[in-house]
């Protein structure tokens, strides 16, 4: 196995690129702080050099990343960087990818590149870890931290990676899900992230093998609209109302305070299966969302189970044209939402693509 720079000439289906994002993975130090790329990304080509665990591996590369912060701080003009930077190398030719970043936000990030690559054979894994890399209690030298979960997730990742299955997954813990099914669970453990293997679309629609026309046309129609897309992720705005019990007025205040804004999307946060207070200014403020071009999800607070329309308790909202979130975790849904306002013009088409989505799903939403 070798690591190097990209290649300039045409590269190696096979090959593997690997993107560093920062995130507790790169942190070392007292304070911990990330390492620069230019430091990290050397130190980590000579471990992967010294250790035999990544031994059978194809040839890997680093794809050149600018954008390195602290997972928290990401927003959707950092989503589409790395959509975009993806886009690049795969017209490129590359197909297998492992992302490395920051927990905080590592499952909205991968459910989003997921919508993303939807109908292609890209292949990535997104990883990070709970515990740095590198060993702070060694400062002459940069060592592989023994009782952290970075090397592990990191050689899983590859290996996972190295198998070339198209798609978008999560692997952490010594497990793997498809990206749009993963939800941070713990704060600080290493088993941080859950997810299901039963996954509808986006997952089912990815290309086991593109044929090289149908690949470029997919490139092709990506690029054509990136220029608008970047353009519209100045305003791409996603919002969470969570329902606590407090008076309804409550939530119609928060709801009506978000209507003099350009079209976004809400996530309305509802009690178990989606159960919402009910109010007259609650059920007018949803009527204008939607007459205003506004995309308004019911999502359950529970991480397990979804959301549903057999309660009259939750069922109300859907007269107002709120959409179900079904199955969705809450990072897929603001995945979902989110490439809805990057990569479609108009309110009519962006629920349009979620209702194709949801029903591809298998979810059964009750039409009034």
């Amino acid at each position: 196995m070798s690591l190097s720079s990209i290649a300039t000439t045409v590269p190696n289906p096979n090959s593997l690129q690997l993107i560093y994002a920062g995130g507790t993975f790169g942190s070392y130090g007292r304070p911990l702080a990330p390492l620069s790329a230019a430091v990290f990304l050397p130190t980590l080509q000579q471990l992967l050099t010294e250790h035999n665990d990544s031994a059978g591996l194809p040839d890997i590369s680093w794809l050149d990343n600018t954008l390195i912060k602290d997972s928290s701080q990401l927003t959707p003009n950092d989503f589409m960087h790395f959509y975009s930077l993806l886009l690049e190398s795969y017209a490129q030719g590359h197909r297998r990818f492992v992302l490395i970043t920051g927990t905080d936000t590592l499952s909205y990030l991968g459910a989003f590149l997921a919508e993303a690559f939807a109908g292609s054979d890209l292949c990535l894994v997104v990883t990070g870890s709970m515990r740095p890399l590198l060993d702070s209690e060694v400062l002459q030298k940069y060592s592989v931290d023994t009782n952290s979960d970075a090397w592990g997730n990191l050689n899983d990742s590859l290996k996972l990676a190295a198998g070339g299955a198209s798609g978008v997954k999560i692997c952490f813990g010594g497990e793997s899900w498809p990206a749009q099914t993963v939800q941070k669970i713990h704060s600080h453990d290493f088993m941080a992230f859950t997810g299901h293997s039963r996954a509808a679309y986006p997952a089912n629609s990815y290309v086991k093998a593109l044929p090289d026309t149908r690949r470029q046309h997919w490139i092709d129609d990506q690029n054509a609209i990136l220029d608008s897309m970047r353009a519209r992720t100045e305003q791409a705005r996603i919002h969470a109302l969570y329902c606590l019990p407090n008076d309804p007025e409550v939530l119609s205040n928060q709801l009506q305070g978000l209507l003099s804004q350009p079209p976004c999307g809400i996530i309305l946060l509802g009690f178990g299966a989606g159960n919402v207070p009910y109010s007259t200014a609650l059920a007018e403020a949803l009527q204008l969302a939607y007459e205003q071009g506004h995309m308004v999800i019911c999502a359950s607070q529970c991480p397990f189970g979804g959301v549903s329309d057999s309660y009259a308790a939750g069922s109300w909202q859907y007269d107002y044209h709120v959409i179900a979130g079904g199955r969705l975790t809450i990072p897929a849904i603001y995945a979902r939402l989110l490439w809805s306002l990057l990569r479609y013009d108009t309110p009519a088409r962006r629920r349009q693509r979620w209702t194709h989505s949801v029903n591809q799903t298998g979810i059964t939403v009750k039409k009034r």
